[in-house]
């Protein structure tokens, strides 16, 4: 789908160019290229020269023409070789020669200098990563993370619009999950039923995405870890089976966590429900305008602390979801900042035993002046396969 130029999204980026006294932005990480001209790229070669005055520049390999056509705002569109007989060299390096030479009618120039992660292309399991020779060619330039960061925490009507349906999707997915779940299937089994849903019905939804993508880690019983991988451990029946799942809609995302249980549930894990759920439901409450990210941080980790798990969880309790399934602002006891109106934020508390087991609640919720609107039509806690 041709989404219409977000004008309130590249105002916003323009003021604070103007603010930091650069002229143009030169990004190629995927997610940044989508935000800045609505191209999302198959394999991470693309790059965006972005000037705070007149018409973007959308550097482009030359297969994905009729894509940049269109998808992308701008029109400009310099194209080069996937393959050139004459040039061994890997095709980025034809896209960075390109960029350069735009980048130096500019005399402030901004790139992504502290860039630690980049969402997926379309291609996915090869990202394209920066070369050495990218921040070489650009050796006066600013790191323009800090700007894009703060841009894009605060989301447009249209990506508001656009995360929606990413989050649609994901619950919709775990829906038809629920109706085929039993003890015997294997967590990777599981994790394909809701990744085939979110591909394969999921591209075309409600004729606005035109490709959706599923992510998932899936862990069943004892299996349920901090971080780990879905293997073929069996589903345990009277345990929850986790689901830790993220949608890219065209390259918009969604981050959950969502649990189902085939059979009874045991005591313990009702118990641990329970309290989990009140930490987690103090923390929605918590997040209005104006509030602390440290404090919210310190008090979900306090709440479960006071449930018998000291020093956890190991991963962020709340971070932003956008173009990235990860991006700022991050809740760190240690930092600061605060919720703005606006915002998507994940919220995640988890707790876990040492020998395995335990459990993690989330959902996306966009941030408005009364509080926190959950944006996943599926429930948390623990529910009934």
């Amino acid at each position: 789908m041709r989404w219409p130029r977000d004008d309130a999204r590249l105002d916003r980026v323009r003021s604070l160019m103007r603010d930091r006294g650069l002229d143009a932005l030169v990004v190629r990480a995927p997610d940044n290229v989508l935000y800045l001209t609505n191209f999302w790229g198959m394999k991470g070669y693309d790059a965006v020269v972005f000037p705070a005055e007149g018409e973007p520049v959308l550097i482009c390999l030359e297969p994905s023409r009729s894509d940049a056509e269109r998808m992308a705002w701008t029109t400009d569109l310099r194209l080069f070789p996937g393959y050139d007989e004459y040039d061994p060299r890997p095709p980025s390096l034809r896209a960075l020669e390109i960029a350069a030479g735009l980048a130096g009618e500019y005399e402030a120039v901004g790139i992504e200098l502290s860039l630690g992660t980049q969402a997926t292309d379309r291609m996915v399991g090869e990202p394209t990563t920066f070369p050495k020779a990218w921040f070489d060619a650009f050796p006066h330039a600013q790191d323009a993370t800090p700007l894009l960061n703060d841009a894009r925490m605060v989301k447009t009507p249209q990506e508001i619009e656009r995360m929606r349906l990413a989050n649609d999707i994901a619950a919709a997915g775990m829906e038809h999950v629920q109706g085929v779940l039993e003890p015997g299937m294997t967590e990777a089994q599981a994790a394909s039923e809701w990744l085939g849903f979110v591909h394969g019905e999921g591209t075309g939804w409600a004729r606005k995405v035109d490709l959706a993508l599923g992510f998932s880690l899936v862990w069943s019983g004892d299996g349920i870890r901090t971080f780990t991988a879905t293997s073929n451990r069996k589903i345990v029946e009277g345990e929850p089976t986790l689901f830790e799942i993220w949608v890219c809609a065209d390259g918009y995302w969604c981050d959950h966590t969502k649990n189902l249980v085939p059979g009874d549930l045991s005591g313990r894990y009702r118990e641990l429900e329970t309290g989990l759920m009140g930490v987690y439901d103090d923390a929605v409450r918590f997040c209005t305008p104006g509030a602390s990210l440290p404090e919210l941080d310190r008090r979900v980790r306090e709440g479960i602390s006071a449930l018998g798990f000291p020093r956890q969880p190991s991963h962020p309790i709340c971070h932003g979801v956008g173009a990235r399934a990860h991006e700022p602002p991050f809740a760190h006891q240690a930092g600061g900042g605060v919720v703005e109106e606006n915002m998507i934020l994940a919220i995640e508390p988890g707790c876990y035993w040492k020998d395995g087991g335990g459990l993690r609640v989330e959902d996306n919720f966009l941030i408005t002046a009364e509080g926190a609107e959950k944006l996943s039509g599926f429930p948390d806690g623990i529910v009934q396969a």
